[in-house]
């Protein structure tokens, strides 16, 4: 192998160790999954960890566009009927905080981080 190779062939197995070891991270990454449903919200009470990264999974199968939002937590995720998305918490400090649907505003419920 000539030498002006070797820098490129470094580069490429560190880029390949990056990327498998952030996959890996995603993989055991907790999700906790959310239903959102033409002004309903579910669970009413989201149990995520608290001071540890998670994956909020929010789908709405309903008829009409959803909005899950949080002032507190200053997280807000809009979504087309029929839709999944996803909204990731680097950490969450323990505690109560109250999540609602903009579109749908009698659609509330409690994320709990324990």
């Amino acid at each position: 192998m000539s030498r002006s190779l070797r820098p490129l062939r470094l580069a490429a197995a560190l880029l390949v160790a990056s990327w498998t070891a952030t996959s890996a991270r995603a993989d055991d990454m907790p999700v906790i999954k959310v239903e959102m449903r033409d002004g309903v919200i579910l669970p009413a009470v989201i149990e995520v960890p608290a001071n540890t990264r998670f994956k909020l999974e929010i789908s709405n199968t309903g008829q009409s566009p959803v909005e899950f939002e949080s002032t507190e937590l200053k997280r807000e995720k809009a979504l087309a009927a029929g839709s999944t998305s996803a909204i990731v918490f680097r950490t969450l400090d323990p505690g109560t905080y109250q999540v609602f649907d903009d579109f749908h505003p009698e659609a509330k419920a409690t994320l709990v981080a324990k």
